[in-house]
């Protein structure tokens, strides 16, 4: 069942989504050659909590951290790990929080140093399809829309591979709610964009093919023929005034833009 959220849940919710936020920027000035995953995963837990807010992956169904760190051909659920990050390196971080009573959760990919082409191209349409998907995200669309929007961008335009296996989702008292946002489908399927639906709408993009594998852990989730992958995520708020934007890249890209360690991509927003 959907659960809608009134305007004062959806105020709570922007407050967790920020937090989250803020706990990548924070990150980011540690982004660097040598510093390990745990090492990242240390510092947003007590970022998180001095901000009195809960690390919502710890522990969840028996998650061992809270963040995921996904480097290179790891798509998602990456359990940090103490193996220093060298330059080259795809990472895509994956934080969640509960902040009173309400869930925040987003994902921003890195790359250490400059990229080579493809690799830029991937991260940059990646991004750019997850605004897209936010462009089809308003009142009375339905949910084939966004998932046309990213599949057709990151697929068919590009020749991308989209994850099949793993959907963004519903967001609120809980961190996973219904419904599922796929990053694959057909344009006016799905169910109708009603007002108070609060979603994580999350890109999973495969340079290559777009079957993954689990690891022996139970948890990662990597490519199958080993080749990088991309994952951005927002948490937005349908509203009859327009759709809201919940999380926030931008302070991610101005700690970016101090961090020389980091590759900077151009800016997207949705229209």
């Amino acid at each position: 069942m959907i659960t809608y959220k009134t305007d004062d849940e959806i105020a709570l919710l922007k407050e967790s989504s920020l937090l989250v936020s803020k706990t990548h920027a924070t990150l980011v000035e540690y982004l660097k050659e040598g510093v390990t995953c745990l090492d990242l995963d240390k510092i947003a837990e007590d970022f998180i909590r001095s901000n009195n807010g809960v690390p919502a992956f710890l522990n969840y169904r028996g998650f061992p951290n809270s963040l995921c760190t996904s480097v290179n051909d790891v798509v998602v659920h990456g359990i940090p790990n103490d193996t220093p990050l060298k330059n080259g390196d795809v990472i895509s971080i994956d934080c969640g929080v509960e902040l009173n009573g309400f869930y925040g959760d987003s994902a921003f990919t890195y790359h250490l140093g400059e990229p080579n082409e493809e690799v830029a191209r991937l991260l940059q349409v990646t991004r750019e399809s997850l605004y897209l998907g936010i462009e089809q995200a308003i009142l009375n669309n339905r949910m084939g829309d966004i998932s046309h929007a990213i599949q057709h961008h990151t697929q068919e335009v590009n020749g991308f591979g989209v994850v099949r296996e793993l959907v963004g989702h519903g967001v609120g008292r809980n961190l996973h709610e219904k419904p599922e946002v796929p990053n694959y489908g057909r344009k006016g399927k799905g169910p109708k964009l009603k007002e108070g639906l609060v979603i994580a709408i999350e890109p999973m993009i495969n340079m290559g093919t777009k079957n993954v594998k689990q690891a022996s852990d139970g948890w990662t989730i990597l490519t199958k023929d080993g080749k990088p992958s991309a994952h951005f995520e927002h948490m937005i708020a349908i509203k009859k005034e327009g759709t809201q934007i919940l999380s926030s890249f931008e302070i991610i890209d101005e700690a970016i833009s101090k961090n020389h360690n980091l590759y900077q991509m151009v800016a997207v927003e949705a229209n």
